[in-house]
């Protein structure tokens, strides 16, 4: 059943709008780990909000993006902010980030007050976001943060380029997963259609995100094959990588993300995890279900978050213990749906 919420320009509310034209020197942030909504929503926003009264810059902290997906940053030449940056920015657009502590600023920024009382408008559509922004965009559900910022884009009468439009595609039809999701609602796919008109370069954005893994991506993906696991009569399903698996297939935590579709992807599971630990002694955890089973509670009980049937978690704790420790949990909390 879909259930998405249907997004229009009459959605977009005018206090998000004027907050952004006001900013002079704005950063455009997103999540930690970025995933290709998070960069999609980000750059074009950034695209999208240069002119010559402005000077936007986007928080790209060097190690932070994905082998599969620096290409989308590739896409336009948009200045990335440095630490000087920060200090003489006048505003701050977070972007599918759903807590501040998750903002991609950078290890020299993560425990500063790097905002300094100045505006933080936060647009998003993580269902369990803590709406920490000044002024707050949430749309719980929405198929992802692109097709929010398309609607924005729209709604202020900025510009949409062709890479603009082909980095919103990107955010759309990967959080979608190919538009197979219950969240892929008629207004998705009409800001799809849009942007494929404006340029969107499908073929090419399928290509890199689809079929054009490193080696070293393969090599990963070959670990989380032969450490899958199926448990709870084929309901459940995880796998791991431990910080040499990762490393010693020539990858960084960066890289780890899609990963969770190989134990998602085998038939009758309604739980998936993916446990990873991407730095020695922190163990990442990727939840998904499917069907009625919802996610969000068990996340919750390892203080993450995200979406009811996407979310994730990070334990202070080394790959072996954390998977102890959760799968128990896991195992409970699917039997409740039973």
């Amino acid at each position: 059943m879909n259930n998405a919420p249907n997004v229009t320009i009459q959605d977009v509310p005018a206090e998000v709008i004027q907050a952004i034209t006001a900013m002079r020197r704005p950063i455009m942030i997103s999540h930690v780990v970025p995933d290709a909504d998070a960069l999609g929503s980000m750059i074009s926003m950034a695209i999208a909000w240069q002119d010559e009264q402005r000077q936007t810059k986007v928080s790209i902290p060097e190690g932070s993006i994905s082998q599969r997906l620096q290409f989308l940053v590739d896409l336009a030449d948009v200045p990335v902010a440095s630490i000087e940056d920060f200090a003489q920015a006048d505003g701050f657009v977070v972007i599918d980030t759903a807590k501040k502590p998750r903002c991609n600023v950078g290890p020299n920024l993560k425990d500063m007050d790097w905002s300094a009382d100045r505006k933080i408008v936060n647009i998003d559509h993580h269902a369990t976001s803590t709406q920490f922004g000044d002024i707050n965009w949430v749309v719980g559900g929405a198929s992802s943060t692109c097709e929010l910022v398309y609607y924005l884009l729209r709604a202020a009468d900025r510009s949409i380029n062709a890479a603009c439009a082909s980095l919103i595609y990107s955010g759309i039809q990967t959080d979608t997963i190919g538009y197979s999701l219950s969240t892929t609602s008629a207004s998705a796919l009409r800001a799809t259609a849009d942007v494929v008109e404006l340029g969107a370069d499908v073929g090419q954005i399928g290509e890199r995100l689809s079929r054009s893994q490193t080696q070293s991506e393969f090599d990963l993906l070959r670990v989380i094959y032969d450490n899958t696991k199926v448990l709870a009569d084929g309901r459940l399903a995880y796998s791991y990588a431990g910080y040499d698996d990762i490393t010693n297939a020539g990858c960084t935590a960066a890289d780890i993300d899609d990963q969770i579709n190989v134990p998602r992807s085998l038939d009758g599971v309604e739980l998936a995890m993916l446990f990873t630990e991407g730095r020695r002694g922190k163990t990442r955890i990727n939840f998904r279900s499917s069907g009625h089973v919802t996610i969000s509670e068990l996340a919750a009980q390892f203080k993450g978050g995200g979406h009811t049937q996407a979310a994730g978690a990070i334990l202070d704790s080394n790959i072996i213990d954390a998977i102890e420790v959760v799968i128990p949990k896991a195992i409970e909390h699917l039997n409740t749906f039973s």
